[in-house]
């Protein structure tokens, strides 16, 4: 298996992979223009500091909740909005997910990259349509999927003539409202010639364990992430938030912005040690 994936260039300044640490970080679902802002700009501080490249991430309608209860987010034209915003004034890229093909074109106007959701994965459509804006992809690998069946979704966007895509291993399912993280699928997937990412919230999720919604085990969200740069994550994916017990989505697998430095100067020396 390669060590290190192609290089994946996301914008003019931001291009990940090539064993380098990136990290993906944001909010599970934009809750604010204010509350986006402020976490954005704590994120791209920690990571300008630390010389990590850095995607800002926040989705704009979570399609998949659990409950028709739940909050879903601003929705597509007022969240294009909020992080286009954020694109333009912090400098730095955005990603979001995308939940059908009549939402690609418009999102990709603004989105630097498109996110595929786990649950979508193999929507061959949504693929295809994703792969021909020509922006990068990353796409969730499916709790319901072994990591080499990955290499399917990464023939599609290829299909398209879009060699820029993302892997992004987030668990699979272990019985009912429970995941695992095999670390296998890290080196797995990156034998498709692609920078794998490891999604370290959504991999300590405990999916529908609340009844209503998703529960989760935040205490053990660094240590996913430092055993998967250990074992060659070229990315980490975080849903970070100021006070995650009241954040509108995900509270259980949210990571506290405040140490997210800390984590990253771990993460960095890891990935030094390698």
């Amino acid at each position: 298996m390669p060590t290190a994936a192609r290089d994946v260039k996301i914008d003019s300044a931001v291009t990940v992979g090539g064993g380098k640490l990136f990290l993906i970080a944001g909010p599970c679902v934009l809750e604010s223009r204010r509350h986006a802002f402020a976490l954005a700009l704590q994120a791209k501080t920690v990571c300008g500091k630390l010389g990590i490249p850095f995607i800002f991430k926040a989705s704009f309608d979570k399609a998949n909740r659990s409950s028709i209860a739940s909050f879903r987010g601003p929705g597509l034209k007022k969240g294009l909005r909020i992080l286009a915003e954020i694109k333009r004034e912090l400098g730095v890229p955005v990603l979001s997910d995308v939940h059908e093909t009549a939402q690609v074109e418009e999102a990709a106007e603004v989105l630097d990259v498109l996110q595929i959701p786990a649950f979508l994965c193999r929507q061959t459509d949504l693929l295809l349509a994703a792969a021909k804006t020509g922006k990068t992809v990353n796409i969730k690998k499916g709790q319901f999927l072994s990591p080499h069946d990955m290499k399917n979704a990464v023939e599609k966007i290829r299909s398209a003539g879009n060699p820029k895509i993302l892997l992004t291993e987030r668990g699979t399912m272990f019985g009912y409202n429970n995941l695992v993280v095999d670390l296998r699928s890290v080196p797995i997937m990156k034998g498709f010639g692609c920078p794998v990412v490891i999604d370290a919230s959504h991999s300590v999720q405990r999916p529908g364990g609340q009844g209503a919604s998703s529960g989760g085990e935040r205490k053990f969200i660094s240590l996913i992430a430092k055993a998967a740069v250990a074992a060659g994550a070229d990315g980490v994916f975080l849903e970070v938030h100021d006070n995650p017990d009241k954040a509108l989505s995900d509270k259980h697998n949210s990571f506290h912005i405040k140490e997210l430095e800390a984590l990253c100067r771990t993460l960095l020396r890891i990935r030094d040690a390698l």
